[in-house]
């Protein structure tokens, strides 16, 4: 943040290289019009001089006044110069302006529809600005609670911004985000949480890259919430059509079994991202609304994996944030081993409890399909659609 705060005095003193003397005698008269006589246009190249590095903002008005003054039937080689240098300072004083005010407009203000098209000026200049990618991009899903006519520019931003990174692109600043890891974390929750209802599959795959990182969304119950909900919109709900069209109200054979086994496979991992939402949540009254949507969606979904039973998940649950996140689950191409008959303890990553052939030993509960209500920090259009999809039935 330093380097961006401080950048009025670089970008303003870096024309310094090109600064003309001037030898000129400052007249003691103040003139009422400056731009009347040689004397005035000198006195106020001197009040530029005297201030440009203790008081820029009173050097940028004196230099501004100079250039606005009509140009003399001739000018000297002389006053060509400081013309040419005044010139190249004031733009390189605006362009610091509006960097700091971007970064204050942005981060402290919150002022989101007014910094993205601050930063559009800035990238419309410089498409490269991998700072001003960052920034926008790893804000964007803030900015659609309010303002949805943005979510589009803010998911474009985010995508750019990782791509830049991911080949190895780094900004001048990280501004408060201080690190890469950080900026690659809330870029993959603005891109995930951004798709999350059109794209679920997609989003999944960036939601859970975003979790990996330490930065508050890993300890956020809102991440895993969006996680379980990906999963249940997305490939849950995909495979659960898929085993409806080929084997609904038909008898049981190896590869409906197998079709069941992988369906399991996601379903383990809806638990596991309910769960660390409801571990998460706590008894902090800021989650006060969402936690019962949570714990009911795991409640519907671990029941569904252990024959109707809660029995072991309250200590499935105080132990869940211990484990690391599982990644999404590989494609079984043969049926898994036969459970021993005991009660499952919901192991993050098996396939559930099973009737001795591999398939579910309980019918699927009609649970929802939303992993969260919204939080006052998350932007609405995230929830992911609320589909239905019929579950697989034994």
């Amino acid at each position: 943040m330093k380097k961006i705060t401080t950048f009025l005095m670089i970008g303003a003193t870096v024309a310094l290289l090109a600064l003309p003397v001037a030898a000129t005698t400052l007249n003691n008269d103040v003139l009422q019009d400056p731009c009347s006589s040689v004397e005035g246009k000198n006195a106020l190249y001197q009040d530029f001089l005297k201030n440009r590095k203790d008081d820029q903002a009173k050097a940028y008005d004196a230099a501004k006044k100079y250039l606005a003054c009509p140009a003399a039937a001739e000018v000297t080689e002389e006053q060509q110069k400081i013309i040419d240098y005044l010139k190249k300072w004031t733009t390189a004083y605006d362009e610091g302006a509006k960097a700091a005010s971007f970064d204050k407009v942005l981060w402290t203000d919150k002022n989101y529809p007014e910094a993205f098209k601050l930063g559009a000026d800035r990238l419309a200049k410089n498409p490269d600005d991998t700072y001003v990618m960052v920034a926008l991009g790893t804000n964007g899903y803030l900015v659609v609670a309010k303002n949805p006519e943005l979510t589009a520019q803010a998911l474009d931003y985010a995508r750019k911004a990782l791509q830049l990174l991911e080949s190895g692109k780094t900004p001048e600043s990280w501004g408060p985000l201080n690190n890469k890891e950080t900026a690659l974390a809330y870029l993959n929750f603005t891109a995930g949480t951004l798709t999350l209802e059109k794209d679920p599959t997609n989003a999944l795959k960036n939601l859970i890259k975003a979790a990996q990182y330490e930065t508050p969304l890993k300890k956020s119950p809102f991440t895993y919430a969006y996680i379980a909900g990906a999963y249940e919109t997305g490939p849950y709900a995909k495979q659960s059509e898929q085993y409806k069209a080929l084997y609904g109200g038909k008898d049981e054979t190896p590869e409906s079994k197998l079709a069941l086994a992988n369906i399991n496979q996601l379903v383990d991992r809806m638990i596991d991202g309910y769960a660390r939402a409801v571990a998460l949540a706590g008894t902090d009254p800021n989650f006060a609304k969402q936690k019962p949507v949570w714990q009911e969606s795991l409640t519907t979904w671990y029941k569904y994996l252990h024959n109707n039973s809660t029995e072991g998940m309250d200590q499935y649950v105080a132990g869940i944030v211990t484990k690391p996140l599982p990644p999404e689950p590989t494609p079984l191409t043969s049926l898994p081993t036969p459970a021993p008959a005991s009660t499952p303890t919901g192991t993050s990553g098996t396939a559930g409890a099973t009737n001795g052939n591999g398939a579910s030993s309980t019918t699927a509960p009609a649970g929802t399909t939303q992993p969260a209500t919204k939080a006052s920090t998350m932007p609405a259009s995230t929830k992911p659609a609320s589909t239905k999809p019929d579950r697989p039935r034994n």
